[in-house]
C-alpha cells in the first residue's frame, strides 16, 4: 500500500512546507507528537515495516518574553547596589552600580556595554555611542542617574583598577582589562537578587524592562526599537 511506502523524508518535507508557510513552532510540535503516535501504531499494526516517526525531532519552543520588572523593583535592585557601594567604598562596587545603571538607563545589550569606551559618553546630549550587531553604530539616550553613576565610577574609582591593558575601556575588571561579558552578567544577576524573586532575573530582564518603562513613559514604539537596536 501507499502507506507502507511512507518514509521519514516525506514527513520532514511536509513539516518543512508547513514551517515555510508560517506555521508556529508550537503547531508543528503538536503535529510531530501526533505523527509519532501514528507511526508507532502503524509499526505495531504491521502497516509500516518500522516506526519511522521516532526519529522526528520537534522544533525547540519559541523563547517566551522575559519577565518585566516594575519600576519599583528596578529601583530596589539599583538601591541595593548603592547601599553596597556606600558600605564597601570599593572600586568594584562603584563600577557595578554604574554598570547596572547604564544597562537599565539605556536598554543596551551586555555585549554592547562591555564594548563602551570613555569617549562614547556625551554628557551634554545625555547620550552614549554604541556599537551594535553587525558593527552598526547608534546613539542611545541615557538618563541622568546613569550619567551620575558613571562619572562617580570614572572620577573616584576607575583609577584603582587601571592597568596598561585598560586602554580606553569604560568598564574594566579587577585586573585592569576591559570587563568581559561573563563578569558583567554576574553583576546583574547579583543585583537582581535584591528583588527577592524566585526566578533568575538577569540582563535580558533588565533590557526588556527598560524598553517597557520607556513605552509606559510615553515613548513611541518606533523610537524604542531604534534605541534597542
Amino acid at each position: 500500500s501507499e502507506f507502507a511506502q511512507l518514509e521519514l523524508n516525506h514527513i520532514r518535507s511536509w513539516l518543512a512546507n508547513l514551517s515555510s508557510k508560517g506555521a508556529a513552532r508550537s503547531s508543528i510540535t503538536r503535529r510531530v507528537v501526533s505523527i509519532r503516535a501514528f507511526t508507532y501504531w502503524g509499526a505495531r499494526s504491521g502497516w509500516l515495516s518500522r516506526d519511522i516517526g521516532k526519529d522526528l525531532i520537534a522544533p525547540k519552543p519559541e523563547r517566551s518574553l522575559p519577565d518585566v520588572l516594575d519600576i519599583e523593583s528596578a529601583a530596589l535592585a539599583i538601591k541595593a547596589l548603592e547601599v553596597r557601594a556606600q558600605e564597601e567604598e570599593s572600586a568594584s562596587s562603584l563600577r557595578d552600580l554604574a554598570l547596572v545603571e547604564v544597562l537599565y538607563g539605556s536598554g543596551i545589550r551586555i555585549s554592547e556595554l562591555v564594548g563602551l569606551d570613555l569617549g562614547d559618553i556625551d554628557r551634554q546630549r545625555s547620550t552614549i555611542k554604541v556599537m551594535g550587531k553587525g558593527s552598526k553604530e547608534r546613539i542611545v539616550p541615557i538618563g541622568q542617574p546613569a550619567l551620575t553613576a558613571v562619572d562617580n565610577w570614572i572620577n573616584n574609582a576607575r583609577a584603582e583598577l587601571v592597568s596598561q591593558s585598560s586602554g580606553s575601556a569604560l568598564f574594566i575588571g579587577s585586573r585592569g582589562k576591559r570587563i568581559d561579558q561573563r563578569v558583567a552578567r554576574s553583576v546583574v544577576y547579583q543585583a537582581m537578587e535584591a528583588i527577592g524573586s524566585d526566578k533568575k532575573l538577569g540582563p535580558h530582564t533588565l533590557r526588556h524592562s527598560a524598553a517597557t518603562h520607556l513605552l509606559e513613559g510615553g515613548a513611541d514604539l518606533r523610537t524604542v526599537q531604534e534605541i534597542l537596536g
